[in-house]
């Protein structure tokens, strides 16, 4: 994923850090989406996200479940095909239009370096990458010759409506956490082409081969890569440690693809 492939399978890419709290972010945040309109993301829609907050039962009162909502700004190009998602204590840069990941990468630091510049934020706690890859065979093709072996699933006469498998790793990352964890799932379904149900692309619209509603035997490689920990906001080495996350997802992605899946999507 060095360079773009001319049929790339990526359909949605996300970039993640989350950061101290700032309570106060909703005071900041006209200045930060000031900054990236600047750069092109000019369209500006707060949100409210509801969030399920359960409480474990104890012999003095019983479960409770409470749904808060939390405060969220997309800050979001006119074409919907990539954004950042800010909250109080993170941000994202999501995109349906993945080109490369050094342009990916520079994107999501335009958008820290510009929280930072307002917040001046004291730390980082965790730098993320997720990628979702779509698997599509055509009427001739089968989803079992674009993945390794290992990931067919049961082999069982009956026909296949939804396959999942989940293998987690703990890799070696540089320089600000040493230890990362590096998570692959692998979706099989007779479907519409999705997203997993913990990921929701807010304010993008997917790219037009990708937008399939029609029910389809595909498969979708999901690459969750993470550090966690503080980390000081030294920009050159966040920058370094993205790099290394996106080194890692590409030798998994390598390792969970066929020689024939790179020669189609070449």
């Amino acid at each position: 994923m060095s360079g773009r492939m001319p049929k790339a399978p990526v359909y949605y890419a996300l970039a993640q850090a989350r950061f101290n709290p700032v309570a106060a972010m909703k005071k900041y945040v006209c200045e930060v989406q000031d900054i990236l309109r600047q750069k092109g993301y000019t369209l500006f829609e707060p949100q409210e996200i509801k969030q399920l907050h359960i409480t474990a039962a104890s012999k003095q009162s019983p479960e409770t479940v409470k749904v808060g909502k939390s405060a969220t700004w997309l800050i979001t190009k006119p074409k919907r095909d990539a954004g950042f998602i800010l909250g109080t204590s993170s941000l994202a840069y999501h995109t349906t239009d993945y080109e490369t990941h050094n342009e990916f990468l520079q994107e999501f630091l335009v958008g820290l370096k510009a929280v930072h510049q307002i917040v001046r934020l004291d730390h980082l706690s965790r730098i993320g990458l997720r990628y979702l890859d779509a698997v599509l065979p055509d009427e001739k093709e089968t989803v079992e010759q674009y993945l390794a072996k290992g990931l067919h699933g049961v082999p069982f006469e009956g026909r296949l409506r939804y396959g999942f498998t989940e293998s987690v790793f703990e890799t070696n990352s540089e320089p600000l956490i040493r230890q990362g964890t590096l998570i692959v799932r692998i979706h099989r379904a007779i479907a519409p082409l999705g997203y997993p149900p913990d990921l929701v692309p807010y304010g993008l619209a997917p790219m037009p081969r990708f937008d399939i509603k029609n029910v389809i035997a595909h498969a979708v490689v999901d690459t969750d890569h993470f550090v966690e920990g503080q980390m000081p906001l030294n920009f050159g080495e966040i920058e370094q440690q993205l790099i290394s996350l996106h080194s890692e997802i590409k030798k998994s992605f390598d390792a969970t693809i066929t020689p024939y899946a790179k020669e189609v999507w070449n």
